[in-house]
């Protein structure tokens, strides 16, 4: 299903793009409301999926189960690092993740196999501040 290029479709792709890191449909929602768009919640929803189903938007799920996006800096198939604290998301390469999903996958008779990988941690400025907290205890 191709969607339409509407202003709307359009203030989502540039709220994500503004958003430092994954964010939920709701927290991009309350952006837009805040600013006094008139776009609606399921409006936000449409947006995102159709963003993510072209590519235009990177999809994951938060420990917690909650759909997060993010706007998309890579073209094709790419691995994610991504702060717990503050949502800082650096995308990678993964070359020995992709021949082991690869090596797997036929190994056990399937073909075709996707996979996803995102390593969640902490990024130096949240280790930094945490390390300083402690300290300071």
């Amino acid at each position: 299903m191709v969607q339409r290029n509407t202003w709307q479709r359009e203030r989502v792709r540039e709220a994500l793009s503004d958003a430092p890191g994954f964010v939920s449909a709701q927290s991009l929602h309350a952006t837009l409301r805040d600013e006094n768009t008139g776009i609606g919640l399921a409006t936000v929803y449409r947006a995102l999926a159709g963003l993510a189903a072209q590519g235009d938007a990177d999809s994951l799920q938060s420990p917690e189960g909650e759909a997060l996006y993010r706007a998309c800096s890579t073209s094709g198939h790419h691995h994610h690092l991504i702060c717990r604290s503050c949502g800082r998301t650096v995308e990678i390469e993964a070359s020995d993740v992709e021949q082991w999903a690869r090596r797997t996958a036929e190994s056990h008779g399937f073909s075709e196999a996707e996979h996803i990988v995102d390593i969640f941690g902490l990024c130096s400025d949240c280790t930094a501040a945490r390390s300083s907290e402690r300290v300071a205890d």
